[in-house]
């Protein structure tokens, strides 16, 4: 009634028909990982949007001139004037150190008879 061909060809479709629902279902759950990872990234993006519109919100030149007003005495706040302001070439050079030669490391914590020099070996 049945040939061996026919035995044969009828499990090559089982064979066939398994791997194709393995392969459909494994698909299917990788479009899903993919699904939530989509769902995931746009939460944060609108959470990155929130987080720009309350840092906006916070950081209006308004709302800091009021509380600058408001905490003037406890923080002893003072307007900037234009004097305090200066140039690279006003400010005093940092007097060079052993330290910041050799390294830190190198010198162990352990200061050379204290002295300090000006970039120059004094």
């Amino acid at each position: 009634m049945f040939r061996t061909s026919d035995m044969v060809l009828i499990a090559v479709m089982v064979c066939a028909a398994g791997f194709t629902y393995i392969t459909k279902h494994d698909a299917e759950a990788e479009l899903s990982k993919v699904r939530k990872l989509e769902a995931t990234i746009r939460f944060e993006e609108e959470t990155i949007d929130v987080l720009k519109a309350d840092w906006s919100l916070l950081t209006q030149p308004s709302r800091l001139q009021k509380l600058a007003e408001a905490y003037r005495d406890e923080l002893h706040l003072v307007p900037v004037e234009a004097h305090q302001i200066a140039r690279i070439e006003e400010l005093p050079a940092r007097p060079l150190r052993i330290e910041d030669i050799v390294g830190e490391d190198a010198m162990a914590g352990e200061p050379i008879d204290g002295v300090t020099t000006g970039g120059i070996g004094q």
